[in-house]
């Protein structure tokens, strides 16, 4: 199959699948302007697929390091309400979401960190309501993914700049199952697959799950209530949709109060335009009482203190290391793909949809129960081949959920 075909086919994936676009619907993409040729083939895709007010939202890397150099500290304290204002039209007519990302993890690796945190903050609080539709499945969305030269060459320095892409691109396309007949169906496989393990969990109902690996001895207790989800979900009108492409997880929230132990990250995070590597967190009764990084410690500071929910648990998820796209043993810098190499849990809100009628609650109700309540969320990864996970019952006995990295299922 030719490039071209291939990027075709994502384009149709993407709209078909990640949003399930319908008739009438409006579509939200927010790509950087290197990907403008792809993003012509999924606007393309969308107007085919019935949808209507397509809006394309373009970034630029360059643009964006020039802002953090000239800009003084003042103006990254708050968002255009014109801004938020555009955003909010879209959520409020329910339309279908689309991020593609495309930028360099260490692209603001020289910015002010101040400035940084001041951004982190400033949209976290200006996209809040955004963060709680998206957060309750209020309306489809999708993160995908489209290589540039910057994070190509991050990845494979030894390349030059277009083998590097090439390769990038080879690799995406093939995590999203693209390299197969008929990607769609493909999917649909996959989707069944996930939603199995997802079912297995929900009938357990463990109490608590302990994880213990090589500077990881945690565990971490559940809602009674818990719901595990994998790959497809349902909007507020009812149609299905993947939050992430690649996605190869099943997951859940954890108890807001019930976090005790130390985790240690077995992979890089990408975050901001910067990385953050080799750190510890220890957790009290949910809340991290002490930290360590040895590379990016002021921004890991910064998403812990972010407000009070930034320093517990939003999100729980089991990633097996015999899996896809851990077997391709290629570190990417970016959540969307690592995280899916990998169990992980994450810092920050969680889904209301993770708790069994939790898109009906409300904040209050959603807080009764458990779930973690911030302004943002930050994935990292704990997975590794020595991880061992027991699922605790009620009555205290436990059993093997992963045994060397893997399903012990």
């Amino acid at each position: 199959m030719s490039n071209k075909a291939q990027l075709q086919k994502y384009a149709e994936l993407l709209v078909k699948v990640g949003l399930n676009v319908q008739k009438d619907e409006p579509v939200y993409i927010r790509a950087s302007i290197d990907t403008s040729e792809f993003v012509h083939l999924v606007v393309e895709e969308a107007y085919k697929a019935g949808a209507e007010d397509v809006k394309v939202k373009y970034s630029d890397d360059r643009l964006a390091q020039l802002k953090y150099q000239y800009e003084p500290e003042s103006f990254f304290e708050e968002v255009k309400q014109y801004d938020i204002d555009e955003r909010m039209d879209y959520v409020n007519r329910k339309a279908a979401f689309l991020a593609i990302l495309s930028t360099s993890p260490d692209n603001l690796k020289d910015a002010d960190t101040n400035k940084i945190s001041k951004t982190m903050s400033s949209n976290a609080q200006a996209f809040k309501d955004y963060m709680v539709a998206v957060q309750s499945d209020y309306m489809s969305w999708c993160v995908a993914a489209y290589p540039s030269v910057e994070w190509a060459k991050l990845m494979f320095p030894e390349l030059d700049e277009q083998e590097a892409y090439n390769q990038l691109l080879e690799i995406i396309l093939k995590t999203v199952r693209v390299d197969q007949e008929d990607p769609i169906a493909a999917w649909e496989q996959h989707d069944r697959t996930l939603h199995e393990k997802a079912d297995y969990l929900n009938n357990k109902k463990y109490k608590a799950l302990h994880y213990k690996s090589e500077g990881t001895d945690l565990t971490i207790e559940l809602p009674p209530e818990q719901y595990w989800s994998g790959a497809s979900s349902q909007n507020s009108k009812g149609n299905a949709f993947v939050a992430n492409m690649p996605t190869e997880e099943v997951f859940t929230a954890p108890h807001k109060n019930g976090v005790n132990g130390t985790v240690r990250n077995t992979l890089p995070l990408s975050y901001s335009g910067n990385i953050i590597d080799d750190f510890t967190l220890t957790f009290k009764d949910g809340v991290v009482v002490d930290y360590k990084a040895g590379k990016g410690e002021e921004i890991l500071k910064s998403i812990l203190e972010m407000d009070e929910g930034g320093s517990r648990l939003g999100e729980v998820a089991l990633v097996p290391v015999d899996s896809p796209i851990s077997n391709m043993n290629t570190l990417f810098y970016n959540t969307l793909f690592d995280e899916n190499a990998s169990c992980h849990v994450a810092l920050g809100s969680a889904y209301a949809f993770c708790i069994e009628n939790g898109k009906d609650m409300t904040a209050e109700e959603l807080a009764e129960h458990g779930l973690n309540e911030s302004a943002t969320h930050v994935d990292f990864m704990i997975g590794s081949k020595d991880l061992s996970i027991d699922g605790i019952l009620e009555n205290g006995e436990k059993e093997p959920v992963f045994r060397d990295g893997n399903w012990a299922f």
